[in-house]
C-alpha cells in the first residue's frame, strides 16, 4: 500500500480519536426535549423514570396531578413523584398560607416558580392547581349529597337527606354556604322535617388569622318546637392547619338570635330574642387516597328562654367511587338544652341523632 495512504489514514484516525475524547460519552437525555426555556405549545411533565410526557395540565388536587397526555390520554400522577413540570398554559396555583399565584410555571428540584413574577413555592406546600386564567368559576368549589331510604311492609317509611355546600376562596377572602335537610315519614305520618342553612364570610388578615365580619344561620324543626330560628353575628377565627391533606379552623364571636316557636303554653310568648355567644370548628383530613374524614361543630350559648344553649355536630367519611362521585357516611347530632314546651306542656327531646348514607357529587 502506498505510503501516502497510510499517512492520511493515521491523520484521520487521530482526528476522530481526539474529537471523541473531547466530547466524552454521550450524556443521558435528562432535560426536557425543547431548546427554549419555556414550551410554546404543550405542557411537559418529567416522571421519576426520567421519561417525559407531552400534553396539558388539567388540575392538581389532593396530591394528584391530572394530565392529558397526547399518547396516553388522561392520566393521574402522584404530585410528590413529579420531578419536573414546564407549562405553556397559564395555571392558577394555591399554596399553604392562603397564597395564590398565576402564570406559566416551572417545577424543578422540588420548587415551583411562577415565571411572570419570579415567585417560588416549595412543591410540598402546593394545595391545588387550576388550569387557565383566573375566572369567577375558578374561585368556587361545590358539592351535592343526597340519600334516601324506603321501607314497605308492616310499616311504610320514607327517609330523605340532602346537603348542598359551596365555598368561594381567593387570596384574602373565603365565603362558605351550606344547606342541610332531613325528612322522614312513617305510614304517611311526618316524623322528621328540619332544615338548616348557614353562611360565613372570612377576611384573612394574615396567613392564619381571619376576621369573620358576618356569619349566620337559619334553622327550622317543628319536632323540636322551632318554627324559625335565625342568628347573625360577627367574630374572628384562626386557621390552625391548612395543607393539601388536612385543614382545621376554629372561630368565635357574639351574635343575636331570634326564635319563633311552633307552639307554646297558654300565656307564653311564641317568640324570643337573645344575645348569643357562638363557637365553632371545622376539620377535614385525607386519610387515604380515596377516604376523607370531615367534622364540624357549632355551639351557641343563649338565654334560658331561648333554649340556654344549642349545638350542631356533623362528622363522617367520604369514600371516593370515581373522580367526582363519593359514598358518604355521616353522623348528625342536634341538641337544645332547654326546648320550649308545646301547647300541651310536653317538652321535646333534647337530642336528635341521625345516621346518614348517601351519594355525594363534587364539581
Amino acid at each position: 500500500m502506498p505510503a501516502w495512504i497510510w499517512r492520511h489514514a493515521i491523520v484521520l484516525s487521530t482526528f476522530v480519536g481526539l474529537t471523541l475524547c473531547a466530547a466524552g460519552p454521550a450524556p443521558a437525555q435528562l432535560n426536557w426535549p425543547d431548546a427554549s426555556p419555556v414550551p410554546a405549545d404543550y405542557d411537559w411533565v418529567r416522571l421519576p423514570s426520567d421519561e417525559w410526557l407531552k400534553g396539558q395540565v388539567k388540575a392538581m388536587y389532593k396530591n394528584e396531578l391530572e394530565f392529558d397526555s397526547d399518547e396516553l390520554g388522561v392520566v393521574m400522577l402522584d404530585w410528590r413523584d413529579i420531578k419536573e413540570l414546564r407549562t405553556a398554559e397559564i395555571l392558577q396555583v394555591r399554596a399553604n398560607g392562603n397564597r395564590i399565584a398565576t402564570g406559566q410555571v416551572v417545577l424543578q428540584d422540588g420548587e415551583l416558580t411562577i415565571l411572570a413574577t419570579g415567585t417560588t413555592i416549595a412543591q410540598g406546600e402546593i394545595i391545588s392547581i387550576t388550569a387557565g386564567e383566573p375566572k369567577e368559576i375558578n374561585f368556587w368549589a361545590a358539592r351535592l349529597s343526597a340519600g334516601a331510604t324506603v321501607r314497605e311492609g308492616n310499616s311504610d317509611q320514607r327517609d330523605f337527606y340532602a346537603r348542598a355546600s359551596a365555598t368561594r376562596r381567593t387570596v384574602k377572602n373565603r365565603v362558605r354556604l351550606d344547606y342541610l335537610a332531613n325528612y322522614a315519614q312513617t305510614n304517611d305520618v311526618e316524623i322528621t322535617n328540619n332544615h338548616r342553612a348557614t353562611f360565613s364570610w372570612d377576611r384573612f388578615l394574615t396567613d392564619r388569622f381571619f376576621l369573620r365580619p358576618v356569619f349566620g344561620e337559619y334553622f327550622r324543626d317543628p319536632f323540636q318546637n322551632v318554627a324559625h330560628r335565625v342568628w347573625v353575628g360577627s367574630g374572628f377565627g384562626w386557621q390552625l392547619i391548612d395543607t393539601g391533606d388536612e385543614s382545621w379552623d376554629v372561630f368565635t364571636g357574639p351574635a343575636y338570635q331570634a326564635t319563633r316557636f311552633d307552639e307554646v303554653e297558654f300565656g307564653e310568648d311564641d317568640s324570643v330574642g337573645s344575645a348569643a355567644l357562638v363557637l365553632g370548628t371545622f376539620y377535614e383530613r385525607e386519610l387515604t387516597d380515596w377516604i376523607d374524614f370531615k367534622y364540624e361543630y357549632g355551639f351557641q350559648l343563649t338565654s334560658s328562654d331561648a333554649g340556654k344553649y344549642n349545638h350542631h355536630m356533623m362528622g363522617g367519611l367520604q369514600i371516593e367511587l370515581t373522580d367526582s362521585l363519593d359514598l358518604d357516611f355521616s353522623v348528625i347530632w342536634d341538641r337544645i338544652q332547654e326546648p320550649q314546651r308545646d301547647a300541651d306542656g310536653v317538652q321535646p327531646e333534647r337530642d336528635d341523632w341521625r345516621y346518614v348514607v348517601g351519594l355525594g357529587w363534587e364539581f
